[in-house]
């Protein structure tokens, strides 16, 4: 039997888990839902749910993938055979990620080369995002280079690819977001109307706005926060059973889950430090909840507002460390589905690249094109409005990730019970502190919040 590929070292593990988890949803999703409620009181709310409900779902997760030493295709049935459906649908979820993420950092790739070659102006422009997502070629070339960059990486291997691009990615990824962030509370409004400064915006991101906050206002906080920990831990697509299966026995796993938590979070605190300050100063609180054109709309203009040159740095910058980001999550996405095949299928590393790289291409295309030919609308069960891209994306993130989470909090707090995890999480001797709330958490709580989370997606809690 061939050996498993695992990580040198545990901070191999804790960078290539921290950059799963530090992707796009990060970078303009946290910094939006922070805005729209209540600042302060989401980072609260966020701040509880990830120390409880985010670490239940990251430890059992990682414990699941050293333990059985399997993809997650493959583990669940390993610990349960009348489970297996759970890894099916665990398989299929960063499958259909994949294609539309590669689409989004395409977006990404597009907008650092035209701070990079100084035409950010034109990238501030109205018309502009939605003139290029809706062209036949520029999106379809750029996709491809981004799916291309990942399939590189991860046709490499966990040591020479996964681990060793995370190590040299994303110490640069810290460095561009804290020093983004720090020129972002020094930005003053030069109107003479408006007196702004990126401190006040600071002092609105940070400090809980509780004016007219109702139980269901707050009760839809707590959902949108515990949405939001589905992007930024990378929980219930795989990924996280994928990347703990590569975790050598010898390392300790509670240190480990620590550092990603404080990773993860830290690094979506200061995205918003970075975004939400400059936009007030140059926007005002209007250009605080435009939502998830934040990113592609908004800051082009903010950056330009700043002045030709330093717009153009500033905006080379944010947009290289979006792309960093964006590329360390895609590359997690991709092994997810690549380590179910070798798992799954006994096939080799190489050709399961190759076979998910054409698949997820292939689809990807499909994602460009429903921005021009294959164009059109559909109301989904939540209320938005979308098209293929948000179609896989609601179905993907809004249901099945709940429902696989849900699954698992069943199998580990009911059918195999804790301990199955916790003998895994203190097998090198170590403690594990958070143990009675894990048992809690696993077994009754978020069970239950996830219950929520998946009604609310499915339209059927319209009040939260």
């Amino acid at each position: 039997m061939k050996k498993r590929s695992s990580f040198t070292t545990s901070m191999g593990f804790v960078l290539a888990a921290a950059g799963s988890a530090v992707g796009l949803g990060n970078i303009w999703r946290f910094p939006y839902l922070a805005a729209k409620d209540g600042g302060g009181l989401f980072l609260v709310v966020y701040i509880v749910l990830a120390l409880t409900f985010g670490f239940t779902l990251l430890t059992t997760e990682i414990a699941i993938g050293r333990k059985t030493k399997e993809s997650p295709l493959t583990a669940y049935k390993k610990i349960q055979p009348k489970m297996g459906w759970l890894g099916i649908v665990a398989c299929i979820i960063p499958m259909m990620i994949l294609p539309y993420y590669s689409v989004i950092g395409g977006w990404v790739l597009k907008y650092f080369l035209a701070f990079l070659t100084g035409h950010g102006a034109e990238a501030a422009e109205d018309g502009y995002f939605g003139s290029f997502i809706s062209g036949t070629w520029e999106p379809l070339i750029l996709m491809l280079i981004f799916l291309l960059l990942s399939s590189v990486v991860v046709y490499r291997g966990v040591q020479k690819g996964i681990e060793k691009f995370s190590k040299i990615l994303m110490p640069i990824l810290v460095i561009l977001v804290v020093v983004i962030a720090i020129f972002s509370l020094t930005l003053k409004s030069d109107s003479a109307d408006t007196s702004r400064s990126g401190w006040d915006g600071f002092l609105i991101y940070v400090i809980p706005n509780l004016d007219g906050i109702s139980f269901m206002d707050f009760l839809g906080v707590v959902v949108d926060a515990m949405g939001q920990l589905f992007y930024s831990l990378s929980v219930a697509m795989g990924i996280m059973i994928a990347y703990g299966s590569y975790v050598r026995d010898e390392d300790n796993l509670i240190q480990s889950i620590n550092r990603i938590e404080i990773f993860d979070t830290l690094v979506a605190f200061f995205a918003g430090v970075m975004i939400i300050p400059a936009v007030y100063v140059f926007m005002g609180t209007e250009g605080m909840s435009s939502g998830p054109s934040l990113m592609f709309v908004s800051l082009p203009k903010v950056f330009m507002a700043m002045g030709p040159v330093l717009g153009s740095i500033v905006g080379c910058g944010f947009f290289a460390m979006v792309f960093f980001a964006a590329l360390t999550s895609n590359i997690s996405i991709l092994e997810a589905v690549v380590s179910s095949f070798i798992d799954g299928r006994k096939i080799s590393r190489k050709r399961a690249v190759v076979v998910e790289t054409v698949l997820a291409g292939v689809i990807a295309v499909i994602v460009c094109l429903g921005y021009n030919l294959l164009y059109f609308e559909v109301e989904l069960p939540n209320g938005s409005i979308g098209q293929i891209l948000d179609i896989l994306d609601y179905v993907s993130n809004n249901v099945l990730m709940p429902v696989v989470a849900i699954g698992t909090c069943i199998l580990i707090g009911w059918v195999v019970k804790p301990q199955y995890v916790i003998s895994e999480v203190e097998k090198t001797g170590d403690v594990m502190g958070r143990k009675n709330l894990y048992k809690v958490m696993v077994s009754f709580v978020a069970p239950v919040l996830l219950l929520v989370l998946l009604l609310k997606s499915l339209g059927l809690f319209a009040g939260v």
